[in-house]
């Protein structure tokens, strides 16, 4: 029985979104002007982003560590804060709402594998952050989740499921603990 014969995997032609050099030069670009500027330029990344295709809206704070696959699979609303060291692994969209604040070392994944499979295919599902979410220190997201309007995530939780809107989760897999009611 063979599980899986990497020498068979193709990256499907279209699945970075654009072609390999405009990849290669934002993750040089990635790695050099956005990681390299000092903290307070938040103005200048925004505008690094926006260059290779993001949707950021308005003052929006992004951090000089955070690493970001595609940009042009990337939108982000007004007033939002990602923290030191977020990956944002988008090979899908991914949507992250007004007022969201991702603190430090969250991971956002949008991809994998298919194990099943020996061809080891590639595959992708969206992500979505609604506005006013919280999603605390070192969070999983797995691909084709959706976290809703005002929940909030524990740190170092796992969410491998849709997170109902104002609710506090936590734990691998996470669960509800409370509902989150505004003073």
């Amino acid at each position: 029985m063979e599980y899986q014969n990497l020498q068979s995997f193709k990256m499907p032609v279209s699945f970075r979104g654009r072609s390999k050099y405009i990849v290669q030069l934002w993750w040089i670009i990635n790695a050099t002007l956005f990681s390299w500027s000092p903290q307070f330029l938040f103005g200048w990344r925004r505008f690094l982003l926006r260059i290779f295709g993001a949707e950021i809206g308005k003052n929006v704070l992004i951090r000089s560590s955070v690493k970001i696959t595609y940009p042009w699979k990337l939108k982000i609303g007004d007033y939002s804060w990602i923290g030191d060291d977020c990956v944002i692994y988008n090979l899908d969209k991914i949507t992250i709402g007004s007022n969201v604040a991702l603190a430090h070392k969250v991971y956002l994944n949008t991809g994998g594998h298919e194990y099943d499979k020996p061809t080891f295919d590639i595959f992708s599902k969206p992500v979505v952050i609604e506005d006013e979410c919280w999603l605390t220190n070192d969070v999983y997201i797995a691909p084709g989740v959706k976290i809703g309007k005002g929940a909030i995530i524990a740190a170092r939780s796992t969410v491998l499921k849709d997170v109902k809107q104002g609710t506090i989760n936590a734990g691998t897999p996470s669960k509800i603990i409370k509902e989150r009611i505004p003073k």
